[in-house]
């Protein structure tokens, strides 16, 4: 199934002074399954003035043309791409090279025979680190963009005829523009990022744009998509950001302070929903703290239908909750423990301990749940493999209870385990801490899969240490890092590539890879996101970082009367 099969819940704009073409570096059921995409399109498509179409990446290899009216990207007024994940930077250059647009800026600035389209970006990996694309992009909405694109698109009834530059220069006027053309980067002797300064009047620092309440723009389907990843739910949004402040998670960060939507507003939508599909995805980094996510599950459960929430902290899983999943015949939970062992649920911040875990797992297999799937992850700082074993040994235990619970029932359940590497992320307190090697990673895995091998009814899955080390050069990489992101845009073997460069063999990039992926950064220094304001004091970054390796817990956020890390 593919975009013939598709229903927009939204009239978009037919005509307008300024056309746009909204990509999703990554294919159509990906995208369609991303509901910040999809409320990034309904917001550009009703904009007055403006024309949007949407562009994926084709999966048979063609060159790209848009959904709607099959038109080249290269003849709109602007590209635009929403960005959720590092790892799809090299297809940003695909997608353009494809278009025949000339993928770096400084081309597209050179040529004087042709009126390229601007080329801008958003989204979640882009407000937490642009700089290794910044070369491709003539700006970025650093943020949430339900306000901001409005406002950078206010004046588009007007820009008919105007110049590439001129209609740069208003969408650059709003809080959280950047233009990364603006700035300069400068490196020191051994590499190090040892300036990077503003020129013609930029701003020192780029301001991160956020939504203060959710309620005035709530984020369902607008897009029901039947050929999507989650294609067969009706996505709600809950939640944005994550009051429990896990060291390593991004999300809990940059969306700081936490927003939950109303009780009355998620069950509304869920509740609307259910004429589309039968299953509501509820959206949000942990679900189980929203106050109004119980009832929201029994009305659901009332009208017919279930509800898939994302993933619930094990220790805020209430009776009412668990009754009201089973209900609604919620038949698999996802569960996310992260580490195996308390001691390292105390470095990270979990706030978590075993006995709350088995808690949970009691009250939702007892109420019918059957199956759990259960998030760990590999190579977090400190970890030994005391840690690794305490993997195994949970999820045994909790495969117990799973099983004994179907019995009752007659009907086993599993358990699913996903092994994810460590990733350090920027505008985390372990953003200045490496990632694990990527032979030791694999070593590590190869332990946890002969100690999970052996418990029956449990399947583990796990992401590549190789992947994880790619996710984490774009994570932390600076400007340099575009040769790369260029270089495996026609790469037949990615890898083998990187490998070539972490060599010093490789033709067109030289550049020291590791410094990015398994180095540390000093406290003091430069690092290549430091010009976003996020909103979160660098000092309290740190300060959670010292906590961590003194295995100290910091209390959740209390947004009425907490103001530690800057964010409320």
């Amino acid at each position: 199934m593919g975009p013939s099969e598709e229903q927009l819940l939204f009239r978009p704009n037919t005509e307008g002074q300024i056309s746009v073409c909204l990509a999703y570096p990554n294919s159509y059921p990906v995208a369609m399954g991303n509901l910040g995409y999809q409320a990034v399109y309904r917001i550009l498509a009703t904009t007055p003035g403006v024309v949007c179409e949407r562009l994926c990446l084709p999966e048979d290899g063609s060159s790209g043309r848009t959904l709607e009216s099959g038109r080249w990207p290269g003849d709109f007024d602007l590209i635009a791409f929403s960005v959720s994940f590092e790892s799809d930077y090299p297809n940003i250059v695909r997608m353009l090279s494809a278009a025949g647009v000339p993928a770096r800026r400084r081309d597209r600035d050179a040529d004087g025979n042709r009126d390229w389209p601007l080329v801008i970006g958003g989204g979640p990996a882009v407000f937490l680190n642009p700089e290794p694309i910044a070369a491709f992009f003539d700006l970025f909405l650093v943020g949430e963009a339900e306000e901001m694109l409005p406002e950078a698109f206010a004046g588009a009834r007007g820009w008919s005829g105007r110049e590439r530059t001129e209609v740069l220069d208003q969408l650059s006027s709003v809080v959280g523009a950047y233009r990364p053309g603006l700035y300069q980067a400068d490196y020191g002797a051994n590499g190090e990022l040892v300036s990077f300064e503003p020129q013609q009047g930029a701003t020192a620092t780029v301001t991160r744009r956020y939504l203060s309440d959710l309620d005035r723009y709530p984020a369902t389907t607008t897009v029901v998509a039947p050929g999507a990843v989650f294609g067969d739910q009706f996505m709600v949004e809950a939640s944005r950001g994550c009051e429990w402040g896990c060291r390593f998670c991004a999300a809990g960060f940059m969306y700081r302070p936490v927003r939950h939507r109303s009780a009355d507003g998620v069950a509304a939508d869920a509740l609307a929903g259910l004429e589309r599909a039968p299953t509501i995805g509820l959206v949000g980094a942990e679900m189980a703290s929203h106050p109004g996510l119980a009832g929201t599950c029994e009305k659901v459960a009332d009208a017919g239908g279930r509800v898939s929430p994302s993933s619930l902290k094990a220790d805020v899983i209430s009776p009412r909750l668990a009754r009201a999943l089973a209900r609604g015949r919620t038949r698999s939970v996802t569960v996310a423990p992260e580490a195996g062992s308390e001691r390292m649920r105390r470095v990270i911040n979990k706030n978590l301990d075993d006995n709350e875990i088995m808690r949970a797992t009691d009250l939702l297999v007892g109420d019918g749940v059957e199956s759990l799937k259960l998030y760990f992850m590999c190579g977090l700082p400190t970890e030994t493999d005391e840690d690794l074993d305490g993997i195994a040994g949970l999820t045994a235990r909790i495969r117990d209870r799973v099983v004994a619970g179907g019995r009752s029932r007659g009907r086993v359940g599993r358990i699913k385990v996903s092994i994810n590497p460590f990733v350090p992320k920027p505008w985390t307190p372990f953003q200045w801490d490496p990632m694990v090697e990527v032979a030791e990673l694999q070593k590590r895995m190869a332990r946890l899969r002969r100690s999970l091998g052996r418990i029956p009814n449990v399947q583990m899955e796990t992401e590549s240490p190789r992947e994880a080390y790619l996710q984490a050069l774009f994570s932390r990489g600076d400007r340099r890092v575009a040769s790369v992101v260029e270089a495996l845009a026609t790469s037949e073997s990615w890898w083998q590539d990187i490998s070539a460069m972490r060599r010093g063999e490789h033709p067109t990039v030289q550049l020291d890879l590791d410094r990015y992926v398994t180095g540390s950064y000093e406290h003091t220094s430069l690092l290549p996101w430091d010009f976003i304001d996020h909103h979160i004091e660098r000092d309290y970054l740190w300060l959670e970082r010292r906590r961590a390796f003194a295995e100290r817990e910091t209390e959740p956020c209390d947004v009425a009367t907490c103001h530690s890390c800057g964010a409320c």
